[in-house]
């Protein structure tokens, strides 16, 4: 089996020649391509998710030799959780060579976080698949590249960090609402404003409910702790 044009410049930039190209094409096919789960990249995700946390607690390890398990935990969350997956995937321009369904072809797939993370965690186990676990940890690697060593010492998402700020000072849990929604269906924009039982408040407008929940906590967590 060969790769088409499409995904053989896409092989070039992840930097790995596919000995079974097959492994590949199941990496970026889409649950929403196929009728029976058996030929998408589901299963792929589910290991690419381990290769991914073992090879970058290893890399986190070698870079701050001195750091506690407690400085280490949130600079792994922040390595792996589906934002930064997302973003990684977004570097390489996976969507372009996304298989996906109609219905998410229409709802704007190649774009969502979630579809662009999980195929993120898929590719990286095909080639883990294909070329063993060096062949995995050196994509990581490049690909994760000063990510690595530039993570902060509190690398907790922003959500994560106002919610314990809330719950140190006694209250309750911040709350987030969407106050608008404009746009097409198929490429959404959300405005979300996050509330605190103090009466503090900051809105963000992004492409999905998560990143404008991301942005108006990261907004609210600058203004109470200036």
């Amino acid at each position: 089996m060969k790769l088409s044009g499409e995904l053989s410049a896409f092989a070039g930039r992840l930097g790995y020649a596919f000995r079974a190209p097959e492994t590949l094409i199941r990496a970026v096919t889409h649950s929403s391509m196929v009728s029976v789960h058996r030929d998408d990249n589901q299963r792929l995700e589910f290991l690419g998710d381990r290769v991914l946390g073992l090879v970058m607690a290893e890399a986190l390890l070698k870079a701050d030799p001195q750091a506690s398990e407690g400085q280490l935990a949130p600079r792994y969350n922040a390595m792996v959780r589906r934002e930064t997956c997302a973003d990684v995937a977004r570097q390489i321009d996976l969507g372009a060579v996304l298989k996906l369904g109609r219905s998410e072809m229409k709802s704007g797939g190649r774009r969502k976080e979630a579809l662009l993370a999980d195929a993120m965690e898929a590719v990286i186990a095909a080639v883990y698949q294909d070329g063993g676990f060096d062949a995995a940890r050196d994509l990581i690697l490049r690909l994760w590249g000063d990510r690595i060593t530039n993570v902060a010492d509190d690398a907790r998402d922003a959500k994560t960090a106002l919610q314990e700020w809330a719950q140190a000072r006694g209250e309750v849990p911040p709350q987030y609402v969407e106050v608008a929604r404009t746009g097409p269906d198929h490429q959404p924009v959300f405005t979300i404003e996050v509330r605190l039982a103090s009466g503090a408040s900051e809105q963000a407008t992004a492409g999905s409910k998560r990143q404008a929940e991301q942005a108006a906590a990261t907004a609210l967590l600058k203004k109470v702790t200036a």
